[in-house]
């Protein structure tokens, strides 16, 4: 595939300038084309990095830019992201942890990136494709990034949240989270291993 880390690692630190102007064309100065959102999702599964800045301004609009990348893979049927999710994350905004949550964010997805293909391939070998078994595991993992997710949050529903009493009782709320994540975690790195060893 042509979006793997391996292939990322090999393209050029310098990125592709590519600029936006008020007419929301966005101009390639690399090749010198006009391209599109579509062209701009290829360029990030390829790995080629690219920096969008306002033709008028100068301003870097990456940021911007990416996230209506998500929205129209979004919109277009290729659900990714839980609404769950999406809810702690709008949550987060203007919260005194907001700070915490995009570099959590990187680390978690990075670390995503490095395993998937290992992943992938344990799963393949020991179901001989094992997509169904991909699946579930991905509703694991999405689970505990989702679970991680409620720490950060404040206005989690109460349902989910240690009564104030046993907070002040142990003081190990959110301790006793972080371990159970954690159990959870290790519990997949068996599973994995016992996948493993099915094959041999």
């Amino acid at each position: 595939m042509g979006w793997r880390v391996a292939e990322e690692t090999s393209k050029t630190e310098t990125p592709v300038i590519i600029k936006k102007y008020a007419n929301r064309r966005l101009y390639n100065t690399q090749t010198s084309s006009y391209v599109t959102l579509d062209h701009l999702c290829e360029m990030v599964k390829a790995g080629t990095e690219f920096q969008v800045l306002d033709a008028r301004t100068g301003e870097d609009i990456t940021r911007s830019v990416l996230t209506q990348i998500i929205f129209e893979e979004e919109t277009k049927g290729h659900n990714l992201l839980p609404i769950r999710f999406l809810r702690q994350l709008i949550r987060l905004y203007g919260d005194s942890m907001q700070a915490f949550v995009p570099g959590y964010l990187d680390l978690s997805m990075e670390s995503f990136t490095k395993n998937q293909e290992a992943m992938r391939s344990r799963i393949a070998e020991a179901f001989g494709g094992g997509s169904q078994a991909l699946e579930n595991l991905t509703k694991q993992n999405l689970a505990m990034f989702e679970r991680a997710m409620q720490m950060f949050t404040p206005f989690a529903p109460r349902a989910q949240r240690p009564e104030d009493g046993e907070v002040r009782a142990n003081g190990s709320g959110t301790s006793e989270d972080i371990s159970e994540l954690k159990s959870e975690i290790e519990a997949m790195r068996r599973q994995l291993a016992e996948l493993s060893q099915q094959r041999k």
